[in-house]
């Protein structure tokens, strides 16, 4: 049945929940989240909610996690979202890469007394809607402080971050490449991951050890993990070896595999230039594919569950123990780099030869 949109006046077939409001004045419809926020102001969404928590995480290393967080958080922000950023590696390349660094980090509000740090005094404003509490070397020994803990260790975060209930509307994690307390903390704290997976053997491999992370978080801790993207990155359309993965990727993940983030050169450069790829390199491919991230992540939100529900536990224990997460027999071409050999046996499989 179509409707006509209440803001723009635009023809349109609503599909989801948030695409119509009931009033006073009768019942409206909206054919975008921008419609419906022009149209209702503060109330869109009935008021105050609680923030969309995410972390962004693989434990294989160089797989393009930061530059995601760090681009997924401004361009949210850049719609008219208040984000928080969190870095959680203590290499710190969150504040490396937009240039910035706070007078405290994450480590004096996980060590220190929370009566004495808050989340205000770590914070960073860096852009309009976008804040960002930095890490560095100190973070290693926040680790050793919590391992010290005697109770509820994989908690300190969650319980540090309670003050921002109701500042933000996103907040998004930037995990490092281990399976840490300090990671075990933002899995504690957030209710879905990200996954950025380079288009490479060994990234594959990271998956699989990221399904087995969060069945560990759900039997051990009680808490449940939703995998809500799966993001292929540093991506080169031309080679099989791309193609092939990103294949993988789909038949095991399905709608929630995000559209490819290509190899691009501008990605590597914006970091040094201080500048998220949309200051960088506004008119740039790489510019449009974490566009077109960012648009389909904010518009998942307001999707009802029936339709495009997250991956959860369960569903992830399957894929994980799964002998068939490996490309098709079909898409395998003789001398290529496979996945198959390590998802079907955990021991480390013989370097096969590589073509060009």
């Amino acid at each position: 049945m179509t409707e006509r949109c209440s803001v723009c006046a635009r023809p349109f077939d609503p599909q989801f929940a948030y695409q119509f409001a009931a009033s006073e004045a009768g019942r409206r419809f909206f054919c975008s989240l921008d419609c419906r926020k022009e149209g209702l102001g503060g109330t869109s969404f009935g008021g105050a909610r609680r923030a969309r928590r995410v972390a962004v995480l693989n434990q294989k290393g160089g797989t393009g996690k930061t530059t995601t967080a760090i681009n997924l958080a401004a361009g949210i922000a850049d719609r008219g979202f208040d984000v928080l950023l969190v870095d959680m590696d203590a290499q710190g390349n969150v504040g490396a890469s937009l240039g910035i660094r706070g007078e405290r980090s994450l480590y004096h509000l996980l060590a220190n007394d929370p009566t004495g740090t808050t989340v205000d005094d770590v914070t960073v404003p860096v852009r309009g809607h976008l804040d960002v509490i930095t890490a560095d070397a100190t973070l290693a020994a926040a680790e050793v402080f919590l391992a010290r803990l005697e109770h509820a260790r994989d908690r300190v975060l969650g319980d540090r971050l309670q003050s921002v209930r109701g500042k933000y509307q996103y907040i998004i994690l930037d995990c490092g490449p281990s399976l840490s307390i300090l990671n075990q903390n933002a899995l504690s704290f957030v209710d879905e991951v990200m996954i950025p997976v380079s288009c490479d053997y060994l990234a594959l491999v990271g998956v699989k050890q990221v399904l087995r992370t969060l069945k560990d978080i759900d039997r051990h801790l009680g808490h449940t993990v939703r995998i809500s993207g799966v993001i292929p990155t540093f991506f080169d359309g031309r080679t099989r070896l791309g193609k092939e993965a990103v294949e993988t990727l789909r038949e095991h993940f399905g709608e929630r595999l995000y559209t490819p983030i290509r190899r691009s050169t501008r990605l590597a450069e914006a970091p040094s230039h201080r500048q998220t790829i949309f200051e960088y390199a506004p008119d740039s491919f790489s510019a449009d594919d974490y566009r077109r991230l960012v648009e389909r992540f904010v518009g998942a939100e307001a999707q009802p569950s029936e339709t495009s529900q997250p991956i959860a536990v369960a569903d992830a224990a399957a894929v994980e123990s799964s002998a068939d997460f490996a490309p098709r027999r079909e898409l395998i071409t003789p001398g290529t780099l496979s996945p198959e050999e390590h998802f079907e046996t955990t021991e480390t499989p013989t370097e096969p030869t590589r073509t060009a």
